[in-house]
Order: C-alpha cells, then structure tokens, then sequence
C-alpha cells in the first residue's frame, strides 16, 4: 500500500466564477473519495448568486475528500476538494489488473465479438468496482469527448474515469447490443451508468420536475439531453399519473416572490403553518443589491399615461418587413429604442454616483438592461453598447437576451456594468409600479399593461390602446427637470413613432 504524502494533495478552492463574488453553494457533487479525475474533468456544480456553473478540476489524481457536503454555501477561496497527484492508489483499495477483469472483452467491436458468450470467472467484489471506470471508458465511442464547460481550465479531450455510482441495472446507452448482451449476462460485471449529457440549467429542470435524466431520450447533439426531451418525458409519464390531483402552480411575479417557483413547495393548509424557504443565491443578491440601492439613492418616481396604438400598429408592420424576418419583435422593442433615443437626446440621465471620489460620472455608452422572471429568480442581463445598434441588431440582441436567461445560462458577465434598465411588469397584467434602481445605475423605466381603453382621440372617445410608463431615477444626480425631459421624450415618440426618424 503506498503512503500518501502530504506534497502530493492538492486542494481545490472556491474560484470566484464572476466578478466579485464572495461564495457560491454546491448543488451537485459528480465525484466520490477514491474516485480518479482528469484535468479538465467536472467535478460539481455550484449555484452563484448569478448564475449555476459547473467546475472542472485543474489535475490529473484520485480524488482523497470532499470537504462540503451537497447544499453548503462555501466562500471564494476555501478549499472544496483534495487530489492526490501523486500518481499512485494511495489510501484507496488497488484495482485488479485490467487482464484479470472478465468483462474485458466488452470493448471489442460488434464484428469482433463473439456469437456466444464463453463462460467467465465470477469477479472478486472488492476489485469489481475499480474496474469498472477503465471498463466503460473503453467502451465509449471513439471521439465522444466531453462537451465544452461553462468555466475553467479548458476541456480534456480524453473520457472521464470517474468510478461509476453504484446502481442495480445497466444503463450504458452507447455500447451496443452485442457488448450490452455481455455484460448483462455475467453476474461478473458491474453496474455501471453514464451520467447523461445536459447543462446545468436543464439538470435544475429536470430536478424540479422530478425527471431522471437517465429515463430521458437526448435529441441535442452529440447526445446531449435539452429542456424539449425534459417536458417530453413529462408529458409521456402524465398518462399514468392523471388519476392524482394536480397541486395548483404558484404564481410568478416579477420582484415579488421571495424564492424561485420551483422551490417553493404549494402550501397545504392542512398540514405545515408555514414553510421557511433559506434566503441564497439570486435572491439573497438580488435583496442585498435592493436594500442598499433604496437606502443609499433617493429614489423619485414619475408617471405618464400614453397613446400607444401608432407604435403597436408599426410593431405589425415591422413583423412584415423582410429585414426583420426571423427577429423577436414586439412593443419592447420599439420601446427600448424610444429609451435610447431619449437617454442620447438627454445624455446626464445615462450616469452615476461615485461616492467615494464625489464625482457624476456621465457614461457615453448605453448599457441596456433588461429585467427578466426566470426560475432562478429576477435577472438583469444588459445588452452591451445598445446605443450603437440598428434596430434589427437591438431586436437580435434582445431575442437572445431573453431566451438566454429564461434557460438559465445568463453568465455573471452579463449582468456587470448596466447603465440604465427597463422592467416590463405590464405582462403580469399590472399597470404600473414604482421600480427601484440597479446599484451603480441613475435611472429604471417600467411598462405597465398595454390596454384596450376610452380615450380622446381626435376631439372624439375612442377605443385607443393606453398603458403607463413609470420612470424612476436617482435624485442626486438627476433633477425634476431632467428626469421629466427623459420620461416625456419617451412618451412622445411611443405616442408618435416617427419621431423615431425625426429624433434618433
């Protein structure tokens, strides 16, 4: 048995995965003590207030501990995993030798294999298990390389010999029949399963539906496993559950909740007074970056009732347009190049407060944000340089905006150096509400409901579509005046869009 030295553990600490985070909780540990990892192999996967991310480990060893369980808050910079890289077995129980494994001849090709199975030595129990690794990964099709990782030190391109978890069936989905027949008709054999191939938001998705990925038929490439397959296999195990009743969903509104949907369980109010639901991730940052926004910038919010009808009957048009083919367009659009044509039309409204050096500082760039309802919380992704964008280019961008965050893969990137925001609570049917600003920005647009409403139009009541624009701003750096001039300008060009043209 060789003695495992202390020079040759390396520890593996929390990295900051975004820029300034202080901690992160470990959702998923994918390694177990005696476990052999690769450089680059994923070893968990942890939840940041901004995003989950999965972390590969930057050596080649065997894994010697874990130092936090599952669901732990760990900070940046503490140690989360030992690895001996001393090259040798250590502590851990040696393997038998690959020649001595009976279902070694697994891994010859179907051409190769032979028609009948010759009988085979039962494999002694305490070597089985190590040998399985070696086994499945020579098993794997040739250039069935691990996918790309969120962040980290690269991707190995060699398979993972991570020990497979103990488990009664035989679940290898890429060895084919021939091979699957052998090693199910040997009692010598292991069992073993491939982790299935999914990001992490689809594994979270999959967690809260209460799916086994490994029941789930990937359509993605490469294999890999896409909320499409998820819902799919939702929707083939509801026949056989539609005899139980189905718990009403809890509703989702945008800034309200105070945890995601999906891990609030529905009360029942016969049973549990309360639930208490632990205050982490986006929500513990997303209350901290409110708290010290509202107490920290005097906030004043102003309201204006508009017309909108012009700029709904422009959003059909461009809908028709061949240049905007294949593009998200819709009022937000046109809203957020009303926005932008404001802010460059009132350029000290784009602006912030260094405390510190006691200094406005007027940015020259438009950092768009956009506030997004996601399972995992309120994100506010922003769209880099959108003053610089034509209007297709800023109806791509907020496409991809959208779509990214509602999957859950916004990055901590994403969400760094807003300048000025807009939230949409109009889609939860709400007219209006007095939105609190990003820490670092001076002023937040919200959009009310769009809706069919009595209105003078023409010196005659008519059915117009009406909604309420509310705009808040920081009032240290932003006056009445100033604050006012922004709001009206947005009002007059989603009242009259062809100031659109005559303004921007």
């Amino acid at each position: 048995m060789t003695t495992m030295t202390e020079a040759s553990v390396r520890e593996f600490k929390m990295p900051d995965v975004g820029e300034g985070l202080t901690e992160a909780e470990i959702l998923k540990w994918y390694v177990q003590p005696g476990d052999t990892v690769t450089d680059g192999q994923v070893v968990c996967e942890v939840e940041t207030a901004k995003a989950a991310v999965e972390l590969p480990i930057p050596y080649d060893g065997v894994v010697r501990a874990l130092h936090f369980p599952e669901g732990t808050t760990v900070d940046v910079g503490m140690s989360i995993i030992a690895v001996d890289v001393s090259g040798g077995a250590g502590d851990a129980p040696a393997a038998a030798p690959v020649a001595e494994v009976p279902a070694q001849a697994a891994v010859q090709t179907p051409a190769q294999a032979p028609a009948a199975p010759a009988p085979q030595p039962e494999a002694p129990q305490t070597a089985a298990p190590q040998a399985a690794a070696p086994q499945a990964e020579a098993a794997k099709p040739v250039g069935s390389g691990r996918q790309p990782v969120l962040v980290g030190y690269g991707v190995a391109a060699s398979s993972t010999k991570r020990r497979p978890r103990k488990g009664p069936e035989i679940a290898v989905s890429q060895v084919p029949e021939t091979i699957q027949a052998e090693l199910n008709g040997h009692g010598a054999a292991p069992a073993v399963r491939e982790r299935p191939l999914a990001k992490p938001p689809v594994r979270k998705l999959a967690k809260d539906l209460g799916v086994d990925l490994a029941t789930v038929v990937p359509t993605g490439p490469d294999g890999i496993i896409t909320r499409e397959d998820v819902h799919a296999a939702v929707a083939q195990a509801a026949p056989a559950t539609q005899a139980a009743p189905a718990a009403e969903p809890v509703p989702q509104v945008a800034q309200a909740p105070v945890t995601t949907p999906a891990a609030v369980p529905v009360p029942s109010y016969d049973t549990a007074r309360e639930t208490r639901v632990p205050v982490k991730g986006v929500r513990k940052a997303t209350a901290a970056a409110m708290v010290g926004s509202a107490f920290t910038a005097p906030h004043v919010t102003e309201f204006v009732t508009i017309d909108v009808t012009r700029t709904l009957k422009l959003v059909e048009e461009l809908k028709r347009d061949k240049d905007m083919q294949g593009l998200r367009v819709n009022p937000l659009l046109l809203i957020a190049r009303a926005l932008l044509v404001a802010v460059k039309r009132n350029p000290e409204i784009n602006a912030s407060w260094d405390e510190a050096a006691q200094e406005i500082v007027v940015k020259h760039y438009v950092n768009l944000g956009i506030a997004a309802a996601t399972p995992r919380g309120l994100l506010v992704p922003n769209i880099k340089d959108a003053h610089a964008k034509t209007l297709p280019q800023l109806a791509e961008s907020l496409g991809e905006l959208v779509s990214t965050a509602r999957e859950g893969r916004t990055s901590p990137a994403a969400m760094q150096g807003g300048t000025v925001t807009i939230t949409n609570v109009g889609v939860f049917g709400v007219d209006t509400g007095t939105p609190i600003l990003n820490p670092g920005e001076s002023a937040i647009l919200a959009i009310g409901a769009i809706k069919l409403q009595p209105w003078v139009h023409k010196g005659k009541v008519k059915p117009r579509q009406v909604t309420t624009l509310a705009l808040s701003f920081d009032h240290r750096l932003v006056d009445g005046e100033l604050g006012s001039k922004v709001l009206a300008d947005v009002a007059a060009i989603l009242e009259q869009p062809k100031k659109l043209i005559t303004w921007g």
